[in-house]
């Protein structure tokens, strides 16, 4: 089988991966050529994503390019501890959750899927795919053309792809937050922590990666905000402005050595189609998550459509089995989002009752609540 993956990003690149592992002929076509370039700050990957990477014997090479974090902690704006918890994962998993830059994740499993035999293609951007009965066309914006017998689109939040299977689709909405993260130097931030503040105007999470403070503020913003002419300057003085009130976010912003581009954050009705009979929409294509699963549900997707690929007897009756494993959970990690979402907005009433319910939840019942989303076992792909 040969197979195009429109995107190399984190799920282009699993999917090239998974592929391989199921002896698919894969080229991945990506627009950008540097994966540790402006491609957003850090990401965590949670156990039920670092199972799949294991399966797909990724990681240690995920592992070796970021940090180990053991624990998330939760605090309420003025600073009262609401919740200690194993981070991304269950008490009783042996895996810790994984933070790294985004561009790492990406270059490390670009490596393995090259490594694995699949090809590379950076700088075509695609601008339409077509279907037929034995296999799809896709033309690119300097006039290549390819034939595969799949596409499998990759291709993020804006995708080309999604729109040329769902005429009509919904597009992605300002989610009314956006995120300016950064670097500091600071001394006393306790290495292996995921510190998540509910803040008055946000949250702001902050962790200790080696000699570094890394952070992330997620400011409530009704209105998308104006970024004309604003440089890291003016970004970092509108974040400190934002979380002034808030003595250890306060504290870490002024410590600052380096911005990173603000990120818009967005919502989108569900895609009510992820697949025709050769083109499956995977990852943020198909469903932008958000809660902290964006790239674990992205590399879940890849390892799930490549076992379906490797059970079926066609290309169409795999993509039909691929949708039906992954709507359900999916439904369920969106309801999830939505629910952090409106813990980030809200406002002063609603966030002191939020702090007193954390801090009978929080102990008594998280570990049972998120069980469902750590303990996922992915298929294990035939060698």
């Amino acid at each position: 089988m040969r197979a195009m993956v429109i995107g190399g990003g984190v799920a282009g690149a699993t999917a090239a991966l998974a592929l391989r592992r199921i002896g698919a002929e894969v080229t991945v076509y990506e627009a950008y050529a540097d994966p540790e370039g402006d491609v957003g700050a850090f990401v965590s990957l949670a156990a039920n994503g670092l199972r799949c990477l294991d399966g797909l014997g990724a990681l240690e090479a995920v592992r070796a390019a970021g940090h180990e974090i053991e624990r998330q902690r939760m605090w309420s704006a003025g600073g009262m501890l609401l919740g200690d918890v194993a981070r991304g994962r269950r008490e009783a998993d042996a895996v810790r959750s994984v933070t790294l830059m985004r561009g790492r994740l990406v270059a490390a499993l670009r490596d393995r899927a090259a490594a694995a035999g699949a090809r590379i293609v950076t700088g075509e951007r695609l601008v339409s795919a077509t279907e037929a009965a034995d296999g799809v066309t896709a033309a690119f914006e300097g006039g290549r053309a390819e034939t595969a017998d799949l596409l499998v689109a990759a291709d993020g939040i804006w995708s080309t792809v999604r729109g040329a299977l769902n005429p009509g689709a919904p597009r992605p909405q300002y989610a009314g937050l956006y995120s300016v993260s950064g670097v500091s130097r600071l001394d006393g931030v306790e290495p292996g922590v995921f510190n998540l503040t509910f803040a008055r105007n946000g949250a702001f999470i902050h962790l200790a990666a080696g000699d570094e403070v890394w952070w992330s503020a997620q400011i409530q913003a009704p209105a998308e905000p104006d970024r004309r002419g604003a440089g890291d300057a003016e970004w970092l003085r509108r974040t400190a402005a934002a979380f002034a009130q808030e003595e250890t976010p306060a504290r870490v912003i002024a410590a600052a050595t380096g911005v990173h581009a603000p990120v818009l954050m967005h919502v989108a009705d569900p895609i009510p189609a992820w697949h025709g009979e050769r083109i499956v929409l995977i990852g943020d294509a198909a469903h932008p998550v958000g809660a902290g699963q964006g790239a674990s549900m992205a590399i879940e997707d890849a390892l799930a459509l490549a076992a379906g690929l490797q059970r079926a007897g066609s290309v169409p009756a795999a993509l039909l089995a691929y949708d039906a494993e992954r709507r359900p959970r999916i439904a369920k990690v969106l309801g999830t989002a939505e629910d952090n979402r409106g813990a980030k907005k809200a406002g002063p009433v609603k966030r002191r009752l939020q702090a007193a319910m954390m801090r009978i939840f929080v102990p008594m019942f998280y570990e049972k609540a998120t069980a469902w989303l750590y303990a996922y076992e992915p298929a294990e792909l035939a060698k």
